[in-house]
């Protein structure tokens, strides 16, 4: 959805993005397409325990200005009102830990982040900065079945040694997107310019009270709380 944020409030967030900078919890990791330990079933190079990059930075909740407009967004009930009508959900409840629910990501010339599966059933973003060139977001739908058991691998090896035409989302600053990646596999391509490109993740749960794992926090955040 192009311009859903307004072009002052997108400048003010990107401003806070600029000023908090130094706060930015930068990580470079390896990992699965589906985002668990490699499986000793399967030899390393196969597609169930291939290993991609994903390189970013990233600040947390808690470190968001109380007074900043995605924080404004993100606690507005029309907002919520207005996702649970998308999404098919009868409510929305933010994380119970300090850290999960607005994260303001952050990817300098060469991070990417490498081609997996989403855990979650739903994801909802706002570009905040577009890059120069690169950090186009790359999709293919309905790789797999993960409720079903259905892993596919023979299309994940595809995609990985890109024999798959992929479908490519550039948004412009403002734009909302809403993604279902669980049975989706998707990427963010090298950011191949000087600008760096910030996008917001609106983490929200279907149920109350839920909280990142520890392990997760670790892992994203390289923190608890």
């Amino acid at each position: 959805m192009p311009q859903f944020v307004t072009q002052p409030a997108i400048e003010a967030i990107q401003a806070e993005g600029r000023e908090n900078e130094t706060k930015v919890f930068a990580s470079t990791s390896k990992h699965t397409v589906y985002l668990s330990p490699q499986d000793p079933d399967f030899a390393p190079d196969h597609p169930r325990n291939r290993l991609v990059v994903s390189s970013k930075g990233c600040i947390t909740d808690d470190l968001m200005p109380q007074e900043s407009a995605l924080r404004m967004l993100y606690n507005a009930p029309e907002f919520r009102d207005f996702l649970c009508e998308v999404l098919g959900e009868k409510a929305l409840f933010e994380y119970a830990d300090p850290l999960s629910s607005i994260n303001l990501h952050f990817a300098k010339t060469g991070q990417e982040l490498g081609w997996h599966f989403d855990n979650s059933s739903f994801a909802i973003t706002l570009m905040v900065q577009p890059p120069e060139s690169g950090g186009q977001f790359e999709y293919v739908n309905a790789v797999r079945d993960a409720d079903a058991g259905e892993m596919n691998f023979d299309a994940v090896a595809d995609i990985l040694d890109g024999r798959t035409e992929v479908e490519q989302l550039n948004a412009e600053a403002g734009t909302l997107v809403f993604f279902r990646g669980r049975n989706s596999m998707h990427r963010v391509a090298p950011n191949e310019g000087d600008r760096t490109r910030m996008l917001a993740v609106l983490a929200y749960n279907t149920e109350p009270d839920v909280s990142l794992s520890e392990a997760a926090r670790m892992t994203f955040y390289g923190r608890t709380g």
